[in-house]
């Protein structure tokens, strides 16, 4: 386990920088959100897909290994939801504990941390969770919030969901990588260069930019963030782990992957999402503060306990 945490040291070290350069003043909120801008449009969408255009999708897609996830991540939402209802909160509030409790920084913090961790072969893996979480979970939550709020669902709740999605860069890149393999033509050496270099500014940029993030956030609802933060960093991977080894078997590298990917803290864009819609903001906040800081020793622990 040693081994391990002296390898993800200086993923957290950068974000540790980044919220030391946000406490300070030195790099204040707009600052951040533009660096926030820049990882998100373009170097990790350059790396996604580069990544996705060198893959084959019949090699990478993996139905049961889908289903799997999707299953455990279901549960896990479905429980925090439970669980906000018998605390008596509306459905849009239960929503938005819920995707704390189930949804993790897979894109700024599991890609370029798991790739070069546990190989490039992670990248398939990884990007199908991605994809889940994006399409599946992101989806629902706008379902949730929108559809409690008018009181019924509606076309233009459908659009504004399917307007949502082609919009996410991360999604498109992914979406643009695979039909570029599908094609068979491969990066002209120019092109990948320069995707390469531009796609290597995300995992140093996305860190700091998590660090920086960190520092305007509060922890405010320590008991109620720290319950969701138990749900993200224990019973998310322990569900994940259970599917995808017990239930619904995988081979045992791609399952370590999921697990290891549903390890991870709370996604920041929880947050975005709950100011957005003007719902416990300063939960998710808390949330994403506590289970970050936590996920020094859970993500180290988790991954050193995989096979192989």
């Amino acid at each position: 386990m040693l081994e391990i945490f002296l390898e993800t040291l200086p993923f957290f070290g950068l974000i540790g920088l980044g919220y030391s350069a946000g406490r300070t003043g030195f790099f204040g909120a707009e600052a951040t959100a533009y660096l926030t801008k820049f990882v998100f449009y373009f170097a990790l969408s350059a790396m996604l897909f580069r990544f996705a255009a060198n893959l084959s999708l019949g090699e990478v897609l993996n139905w049961r290994l889908v289903g799997a996830y999707l299953w455990a991540t279901a549960l896990v939402y479905a429980v925090a939801m439970l669980v906000a209802f018998l605390r008596r909160l509306d459905t849009p509030t239960a929503a938005v504990e819920a995707q704390c409790a189930a949804i993790g920084n897979t894109g700024f913090l599991g890609v370029p941390m798991l790739t070069l961790l546990l190989g490039p072969d992670a990248i398939g893996p990884i990007m199908l969770v991605l994809a889940v979480d994006l399409i599946v979970f992101s989806s629902l939550i706008v379902i949730l919030v929108t559809g409690a709020r008018d009181g019924r669902m509606s076309v233009r709740i459908l659009g504004t969901v399917g307007l949502g999605l082609l919009k996410n860069p991360m999604i498109v890149a992914i979406s643009l990588g695979f039909l570029w393999s599908a094609a068979g033509v491969p990066i002209p050496g120019p092109a990948n260069d320069f995707l390469a270099l531009l796609g290597a500014a995300a995992t140093p940029g996305a860190l700091f930019a998590i660090g920086a993030s960190l520092a305007s956030k509060s922890a405010e609802r320590v008991s109620i963030a720290v319950w969701l933060s138990f749900a993200k960093l224990v019973l998310h991977p322990a569900a994940v782990a259970l599917a995808v080894f017990v239930l619904f078997p995988v081979d045992a590298y791609s399952a370590g992957v999921v697990t290891a990917a549903a390890a991870l803290p709370v996604a920041g864009n929880v947050y975005i999402l709950a100011q957005h819609y003007g719902v416990a903001p300063q939960r998710v906040s808390a949330a994403i503060l506590i289970s970050t800081a936590a996920s020094i020793l859970t993500v180290t622990w988790i991954i050193a306990q995989l096979p192989g």
